[in-house]
């Protein structure tokens, strides 16, 4: 099993498709995608399950802007046969109110917005469940891609931008998915619909209301295109902040210990103040595109006003009618600014849409081996034959390795920092392929194995102890799922942690908190060391797994490595060179690749690097 942190994710593949950031404060694009049409194209596909679902918002949708459209026609015939009475009354041939068609037309009034109001109500409970049902298909989709990219793709990309992928890009998808769509058909619904009434009542009022609109969309656009480049900055800041912030309270202990906390705060503050300065602007062309298409609508209700007053004078239009067209104008201009801001809604979702798509797509790790071709490990030879490997394939760094690894030898990976000693364990764990030669267990390819099988037979220890927000008892029992109580509390015992554990309070059964620091860093590398006694691997790999002990402990720990490592293949990274006296090959690593191999006194007789290196930890 290994040290490094898998998400465990029994999640759906991903469907076909082909990219984080934060999601967004307030109205404005984040950015533009870079394939609106493809990005959109794919995002349907995800859709498509809930597509009779989605039809069924559509309708509901439409049913809904309808009520709410006949409703001011309606009023207006109210209002008419209001002013009539009025005007009766008032020419002295008395008063004449028809109450009882008012009432049948306010009680048909009251009811068409009852229904509007369910219909609302309805389609956005339902959009409310397609979204999350994407987003649920999206996050579940990105965490099993996770698992199957290869280790190259992590060690290119920060924590925070593969996190941003399953949070903010999603987040934003699932609110443009559960607002958006069903605002978008209710505005178009609602320009149609008004837009029919208006004409309905009088061909030249409408014609003097459209007038308005050319100048609002100028407005409208002028305001966009001036404040995207503030949204985009604001984003742009939010990541940095969100970024440092992470890495600080990530790092904190390490802040405090180097005084580093001004400094941290410095660089704080600067970004925090340009996030301030871009989000003030952002937000004042935000709040100020509605004052002013206000103010343009008002013209044309002025306009419209005038016109309408001269027409009912000649008669050729009712006093209700010009009520209705003046409601129907504000309806009319109010989904327009809504659409513009949906347009860029759906900019920023796009964008968002693309980077998860785009990880979605990245390339995979190589296909396992075919199930019939697997293979079981039951010795633990290990031979490399002229094994070539570069992180770059233009520049290799092993170039031509050849070694026999007998089973229960112990192997020994020296040399200075960066020379490249983790690089064996990534390519016998095939975190990365091989450019060239074969590396065998027990005879058989490591390509003739599954990765699962291929790892289940290789027990890690790190000097970087991972460990997770659960009980001591699931930490040991990690990778060795079906493991019994009683064969954790024998692991512990072996691995010499056991008594420590039931002083802890609640012992086994003490949960561990998001970071362990509930435990010592000896008591966390004793807790994964149990954890490798557990699962019985047939090869082990230690990264100088008593580097973080005291030195009483790490003489139990030393006898139960030893034990634990009798019969077994062992590769150790030494740190100090004295602690691998004893072992049966020694590989001695200098600027990535092998130059030395061979036992201790050989090493030592051939006057190399080695013995440079061995004598170097020895002067006074």
């Amino acid at each position: 099993m290994s040290e490094s942190k898998t998400t465990q994710s029994g999640a759906m593949p991903p469907r076909p498709g082909g990219m984080g950031g934060p999601g967004m404060m307030g109205r404005g694009p984040v950015e533009k995608p870079k394939d609106f049409k493809k990005t959109m194209k794919t995002l349907v596909t995800y859709l498509s399950p809930y597509k009779m679902t989605i039809i069924a918002v559509m309708i509901i949708a439409i049913v809904s802007t309808v009520f709410s459209i006949v409703g001011p026609k309606l009023l207006g015939k109210v209002t008419t046969k209001l002013v009539e009475g009025l005007l009766a009354y008032a020419s002295g041939s008395g008063l004449y109110t028809d109450f009882a068609y008012m009432g049948r037309i306010i009680a048909w009034l009251i009811g068409l917005y009852l229904l509007s109001a369910l219909c609302t109500f309805l389609q956005g409970f339902i959009m409310a469940k397609v979204s999350n049902n994407v987003s649920f298909d999206l996050r579940s989709a990105i965490s099993a891609k996770m698992n199957r990219l290869p280790l190259k793709y992590y060690d290119s990309k920060t924590h925070g931008e593969v996190l941003s992928y399953i949070t903010n890009d999603v987040d934003l998808i699932n609110q443009s998915l559960s607002q958006s769509l069903t605002q978008l058909i209710t505005s178009a619904a609602t320009i149609l619909g008004v837009l029919a009434m208006m004409l309905s009542i009088n061909l030249l009022m409408t014609i003097v209301a459209l007038f308005v609109l050319p100048l609002s969309a100028v407005i409208v656009m002028g305001v966009v295109k001036k404040s995207q480049v503030y949204f985009a900055g604001q984003q742009k800041h939010l990541g940095e902040i969100n970024g440092h912030v992470e890495e600080m309270y990530s790092g904190h202990n390490i802040v405090q210990a180097f005084n580093g906390e001004e400094a941290s705060l410095r660089t704080f503050s600067v970004t925090n103040a340009k996030l301030r300065n871009v989000a003030v602007k952002s937000q004042f062309f935000t709040g100020i595109m509605m004052p002013v298409m206000n103010a343009v609508g008002n013209l044309g209700y002025v306009a419209v006003c005038i016109l309408g007053g001269y027409l009912a004078v000649k008669k050729v239009v009712e006093i209700g009618d010009i009520q209705s067209f003046i409601q129907y104008m504000r309806n009319f201009t109010q989904p327009i600014a809504q659409l513009s801001s949906i347009s860029n809604t759906l900019q920023s979702t796009a964008a968002a849409a693309e980077r998860v798509f785009a990880f979605l797509s990245e390339a995979e790790e190589t296909a396992d081996a075919p199930v019939e071709n697997t293979c079981v490990a039951t010795q633990g030879a290990v031979n490399f034959q002229n094994v070539r490997f570069g992180y770059d394939p233009e520049q290799i760094i092993i170039k031509d390795f050849t070694a026999n690894i007998k089973p229960g030898q112990k192997i020994a990976i020296v040399g200075p920092t960066g020379a490249g000693k983790t690089t064996i364990v990534k390519l016998l764990m095939r975190f990365y392929d091989i450019n060239g030669g074969h590396i065998c267990i027990d005879g058989v390819d490591i390509q003739n194995y599954t990765r699962n099988d291929l790892r289940a037979h290789f027990g890690m220890v790190l000097q970087d102890t991972w460990l997770y927000n659960a009980t001591v008892l699931e930490n040991i029992r990690y990778g060795t799922f079906d493991a019994t109580d009683d064969e954790v509390i024998a692991a512990a015992k072996a691995a010499r942690c056991h008594e420590f554990i039931q002083a802890l309070p609640g012992g086994y059964q003490m949960e561990l908190n998001e970071e362990a620091s509930n435990l010592s860093q000896g008591q966390k590398q004793l807790l994964t060391i149990a954890r490798v006694v557990l699962a019985n691997p047939k090869i082990l790999i230690l990264d100088e797994a008593t580097s973080s002990v005291d030195t009483r402990t790490e003489m139990l720990i030393q006898s139960a490595m030893d034990n634990l490592m009798h019969g077994r293949t062992s590769f150790i990274i030494a740190h100090r060179l004295s602690t691998i006296r004893n072992a049966d090959l020694i590989l001695v690593m200098r600027d990535g690749d092998i130059v030395e191999q061979g036992t201790h006194t050989a090493l030592l007789a051939a006057n190399g690097f080695y013995a440079d290196l061995y004598n170097s930890q020895f002067k006074a």
